[in-house]
């Protein structure tokens, strides 16, 4: 069928949910900003020292992203990886940002931005789409509509001019580093601060493709949560993860909760899931001296990985430029 999601959909949201897949098979989704990309795919990026979310969709280009509003549309496609070309990408995530978080940026004197390398030092994930399910009017109790692409959607090619589709860009070189957080012990503290982050997200997989969509409710229980998934989901067993996410218009502030678990289908569209383990999270407090503390303790430790992760790629660590 014709394609008629609202090009809207994509350019002026703030935030979308990106999902990658684990070694074996698991969800994971973070909330991260939407970027057009050069060849029609829609763009995202994660940090060079946290590069966890390129180097899954490297290993498996299956991902998914949702966008919530209205509508409400989930994009399933495969993924490129860039990370080539640091200084390059360096550039691009600091016109990226002032063009479409200019609130967040301004308020953020430019000696502090130029030291920020841990946070501008980029990787970007180019998602093709092979599917796109969308809820006019951000209704979930309606029944949905689909385009599809052609069978043997590929990763568009990254620079002018393409001859044809290009994979990721070489993985980097040397073992990888260490995990930079503990995961935490108890999951629950997190489930608790969820609470107020109103409505998760849920990711599955489902015919071989994440997939990631709001849930039209859900009830605590003991060992995790009962949901109500939207019209045209299906209810799958296995791994799921849950996330749960707050942020301002400008995303000057945001707060997230990740957790994993196990699902069950249960009656007509419902899920039950047990929660297993909380992924550590790193939250932009409200407060804005909060805030800017988060992002000086973050930056002293991440620039160390900075250095690290650059050289596993035979590159320099790019510099700030406006």
């Amino acid at each position: 069928m014709t394609l008629t999601v609202p090009a809207s959909a994509f350019q002026s949201s703030v935030v979308c949910a990106y999902t990658s897949l684990t070694r074996d098979e698991r969800p994971v989704t973070w909330p991260v900003t939407p970027y057009p990309g050069a060849h029609g795919t829609i763009d995202v990026s994660t940090g060079l020292a946290y590069p966890d979310k390129a180097e899954r969709a490297r290993r498996d280009p299956r991902v998914a992203l949702l966008f919530e509003g209205d509508p409400v549309v989930l994009v399933q496609g495969v993924a490129a990886v860039r990370d080539a070309d640091l200084q390059a990408n360096a550039d691009r995530y600091v016109r990226d940002s002032f063009a479409k978080i200019p609130d967040a940026m301004s308020g953020m004197p430019w000696f502090l931005l130029r030291r920020s390398v841990w946070y501008f030092a980029r990787i970007y994930i180019e998602t093709s789409p092979e599917r796109i399910t969308w809820w006019p009017g951000g209704d979930l109790t309606r029944t949905p509509l689909t385009w599809t692409g052609s069978a043997d959607t590929t990763p568009a090619p990254s620079g002018p001019a393409p001859s044809g589709p290009a994979p990721s860009d070489p993985a980097p070189s040397g073992p990888r580093l260490p995990g930079r957080s503990t995961p935490p012990a108890d999951w629950r503290p997190y489930a608790r601060r969820a609470l107020g982050l109103g409505r998760p997200i849920v990711s599955m997989v489902a015919d071989g493709m994440p997939v990631t969509v709001p849930v039209r409710d859900f009830a605590p229980t003991g060992a995790g949560y009962d949901l109500r998934l939207p019209v045209g989901v299906p209810a799958m067993p296995g791994p799921v993860c849950l996330t749960f996410h707050k942020h301002d218009p400008g995303m000057r502030w945001q707060e997230n909760v990740v957790l994993l678990g196990t699902a069950e289908p249960a009656a007509d569209d419902r899920l039950t899931v047990v929660i297993d383990r909380a992924l550590p999270d790193w939250s932009l407090p409200e407060n804005p001296f909060q805030r800017v503390r988060s992002l000086l303790t973050h930056g002293r430790q991440l620039n160390r990985r900075i250095q690290a992760e650059a050289a596993r790629r035979a590159q320099p660590v790019p510099k700030i430029r406006r």
